[in-house]
């Protein structure tokens, strides 16, 4: 077999491969034994009939048909091996000569991963935010142990901000009744605002029984966007109180005995929360600052099929009713060609993005466990709700199991990444990130790399390309 490669830009190839027909022989025999096993011929038994009475029976071109179609995607892996070309995506194949006894020709066209220049990691240099603990961060974690604990009492007079009720609610929309935005008995505490708009000065002033109707837009479901009748009734009105905060209350809310205790413990927690909010920024400028430092050409039909798999989510939110999307966007406040550009631009980098950690992770010789592909499957299974071994029999069938092993190398090689960086916060202190989550640095050839901040750092990279989707249902990286 002879191929040569064309560079069409950078990321894309042109083969053309010539095979003569010497190599074709095992593929002719397939196709012979395939074929001898579908017809009747009398005096021969099923599957016995010889290559001769074949060609004859059903024409030579019929043998060759099924010869070309098992050789070509063969003889194609071989060449791009032969080129040491990564493909992105499925070929364009034209098959351009067949000489019978002589040779067969063809040409593919197709998308590779572009040859990368990375930066050296351990000069990139970020800033992050300082971790400060105020009073009032940690007053606010105090009046959440003291709403958890607050007690409910049932009165008898109009609902008013702060309060508990129980209410009934109905939403219609052009006279039509929506059971998905309808419900009986709702706890509601006055005041979130985590429900409906206007639904909260709807309800002060409401005493049990009585009914108050008021116009909101809806924001999510097949009617998001559009206007809605809302009707509410209290059903009861009970007044919370909350606790005094004393060292009653300390021992009741924590596993501490005075007020000052459980403080400093919650000093702690907040230090803990915040320390890895400090990862996740230095994680997303590690990756913003490699994207910005190295010159990645994108496929353009990967962004294309990335972009694709992005506006069909948006639409299916929406029942694929192109204008409730439409008109959702006009409430937010952007046009639909705003949405269209931002989606494409997310598109684009997503796909960047992806071809950065596969060349990082190249580079770095990442590999990946079985233990950590299982922790992956396992991870994922419980954020969509089904058992582990229902989520991987969807990958088998979906053939997403390399883009799980994909995702869970690249977000490895961004952890390494953030660890060689130069991370230190606005007061110039530089930050270990394997100490600031408590990682032990374990040698990749002894252990395959420990995965630095777990969750945090690793589960960093954009959403998949269309091509690399590991979720058989619109699954999202971990």
């Amino acid at each position: 077999m002879k191929s040569t490669v064309e560079h069409l830009n950078p990321t894309r190839v042109k083969l053309s491969v010539e095979v003569p027909f010497d190599e074709l022989k095992p593929h002719f025999a397939k196709a012979y034994r395939a074929l001898a096993g579908t017809v009747n011929i009398p005096g021969f038994r099923a599957g016995k009939v010889p290559a001769k009475i074949l060609d004859a029976r059903l024409g030579r071109g019929a043998i060759l048909s099924e010869v070309v179609n098992d050789a070509v995607p063969v003889k194609y892996g071989e060449a791009v091996s032969e080129a040491n070309l990564t493909p992105l995506g499925q070929p364009e194949i034209e098959v351009t000569k067949i000489e019978d006894g002589e040779t067969l020709e063809f040409t593919a066209e197709v998308d590779i991963r572009p040859e990368i220049v990375l930066p050296a990691v351990d000069e990139i240099a970020v800033e992050v935010a300082d971790v400060e603990i105020t009073e009032a961060d940690i007053d606010e974690q105090v009046e959440a142990l003291r709403d958890r604990f607050a007690s409910i009492t049932p009165v008898e007079r109009p609902a008013a901000d702060g309060d508990s009720v129980s209410i009934d609610l109905r939403a219609v929309v052009d006279g039509e009744e929506l059971p998905d935005a309808s419900t009986d008995g709702l706890t509601y505490k006055i005041g979130t605002g985590d429900l409906v708009d206007g639904l909260d000065a709807a309800l002060i002033g409401l005493s049990a029984g009585e009914t108050a109707t008021f116009t909101t837009a809806l924001v999510a479901g097949e009617h998001a966007g559009e206007e809605a009748e809302v009707t509410v009734t209290v059903n009861s009105v009970s007044e919370r109180t909350l606790p005094e905060v004393d060292d009653d209350f300390a021992q009741l809310a924590s596993e501490f005995d005075t007020v000052a205790e459980m403080r400093d413990d919650l000093v702690e927690r907040i230090r803990r929360v915040k320390n890895m909010g400090q990862g996740s920024e230095a994680r997303d400028k590690v990756l913003e600052a490699l994207l910005a430092a190295t010159d990645i050409p994108a496929p353009e039909s990967i962004v294309a099929s990335e972009y694709e798999a992005r506006q069909h989510d948006a639409v299916h939110s929406f029942d694929h009713d192109e204008d409730q999307l439409n008109a959702y966007l006009e409430g937010e406040g952007q046009t639909r060609a705003e949405f269209d550009a931002e989606t494409r631009e997310s598109a684009e980098t997503a796909v960047r993005t992806q071809l950065l950690l596969d060349a990082l992770a190249e580079q770095q010789g990442v590999g990946v466990s079985q233990e950590e592909f299982t922790e992956r499957i396992i991870y994922n299974a419980q954020r969509f709700g089904v058992s582990p071994d229902e989520y991987f029999k969807r990958l088998q069938e979906g053939n997403q199991l390399g883009a799980v092993i994909a995702d869970v190398r690249r977000g490895k090689a961004l952890a390494n990444a953030v660890q060689l960086a130069k991370v230190t916060d606005a007061s110039g202190n530089a930050l270990n990130i394997a100490e600031l989550f408590g990682v032990e640095i374990v040698d990749e050839d002894e252990d395959d790399t420990e995965d630095a901040a777990n969750g945090v750092i690793e589960g960093s990279t954009e959403e998949p390309a269309a091509d690399d989707q590991t979720d058989p249902e619109a699954v999202t990286s971990k």
